[in-house]
């Protein structure tokens, strides 16, 4: 009987050397039709072992049985998704992130409205909402999940703030790809192809004085601040008040100027390029960065990536925290965007190397984020 092989696995999990076998066993009886068998199999799992973050046995079948139940096709298999993610014993936030992301890469959001009449976290829904709008879903629109979207219970959720639309600045966005396999997704960092070293005219520049605070470091560097707090990563978050407007076309010479650790033998010593880039590019960038992670960190998925990239955004272009998100993206949209990269020590040049800065529409401000990471 099922609860029989079930309790077998569960006990003898701790001694496998390679636990294939008990994917096989999985996928057999989800292609004969039985969703319940794995769904059941997780939850009993996590009972046991859900605590034992370190067994990675318990880790690699839990996440098998959450793909194979994601991305097969068939309504009880979504149903039994649904039912293993919201079961009392498996719940945690970021297992709602991760299965938000999975699920909505996977089905239509008409297919998804079952998440919000069942026993799903509201952490689960807010998490799913956005990563459907992501992917240019009309939730607000969609039986099943509008009423539950446009409710004012959740606007002191994290992410309530969020416009339940996506804007033109997020169309690009690098979103994952799921299968039973694994995931892939692409990774925007480093130089433009189409951008070589740039050269550096003999202007005056005016002369400029910082004026970052901590609160401001912090919030233009959300996006990235996984890859400082859980891998290998290092961020320069600065802002600069310029004495006199500065022309754009004169902003690659102005970053040599303003004592920059991450340009330090820029120019001259170590090639530096810099191009404008539309306000999208940036934002995808930040995107990936947070969503997807860094050289150790997974990242906080779609929803999370959405909220942390318009953060870093917004304080680039010096909008205050308080600010309605069309008021942030109305100044965002308002300054002129550069993406730069450089041949510096202070880069790893490995993978994970961004560079970005925005000029003020008046030229008096200037932001720069400069953030590396490494394996």
């Amino acid at each position: 009987m099922a609860d029989d092989q079930i309790q077998k696995i569960v006990a003898g999990l701790p001694a496998l050397k390679d636990v294939k076998a008990v994917w096989a066993v999985a996928d057999d009886r989800v292609a004969r039709g039985d969703a319940v068998f794995a769904a059941d199999l997780g939850i009993a799992l996590a009972r046991t072992y859900g605590t034992e973050g370190q067994l990675w046995q318990y880790r690699s079948v839990f996440d098998h049985l959450l793909r194979l139940l994601a991305t097969t096709t068939g309504p009880d298999n979504l149903a039994q998704a649904l039912r293993l993610i919201s079961s009392d014993a498996v719940t945690t936030r970021e297992l709602d992130r991760r299965a938000a992301s999975l699920l909505a890469s996977c089905h239509e959001a008409t297919a998804l409205a079952a998440a919000f009449t069942g026993r799903a976290s509201e952490e689960f829904r807010a998490c799913l909402v956005h990563e459907l709008v992501l992917r240019g879903a009309a939730v607000e629109d969609t039986p099943g999940i509008a009423g539950w979207a446009t409710s004012p219970h959740w606007s002191h959720h994290p992410l309530g703030r969020l416009p339940l639309t996506r804007s033109d600045v997020e169309k690009h966005a690098d979103l994952p790809g799921y299968g039973l396999g694994g995931s892939c997704h692409s990774m925007p960092y480093g130089p433009s192809e189409s951008r070589g070293p740039s050269v550096f005219a003999d202007v005056r520049v005016p002369s400029a004085q910082e004026t970052t605070t901590q609160a401001t470091a912090t919030a233009m560097g959300k996006a990235v601040a996984n890859w400082a707090e859980g891998s290998n990563g290092r961020i320069e978050a600065r802002v600069f008040a310029l004495a006199e407007p500065l022309d754009a076309a004169s902003v690659p010479t102005a970053l040599l100027t303003l004592g920059l650790e991450s340009l330090r033998g820029a120019g001259k010593k170590a090639p530096l390029s810099v191009g404008v880039c539309p306000p999208a590019q940036a934002w995808r960038v930040l995107f990936a960065a947070a969503s997807t992670g860094g050289a150790y960190t997974s990242g906080s998925f779609g929803a999370y990536g959405r909220l942390a990239a318009w953060q870093s955004l917004a304080a680039l272009a010096g909008s205050s925290g308080d600010a309605t998100a069309a008021e942030a993206e109305a100044q965002v949209l308002d300054c002129v965007w550069y993406e730069f990269d450089a041949g510096t020590t202070w880069f790893e040049q490995v993978a994970w190397d961004i560079g970005l800065a925005a000029l003020s529409s008046d030229g008096r401000r200037l932001a720069v984020l400069a953030a590396t990471d490494t394996d």
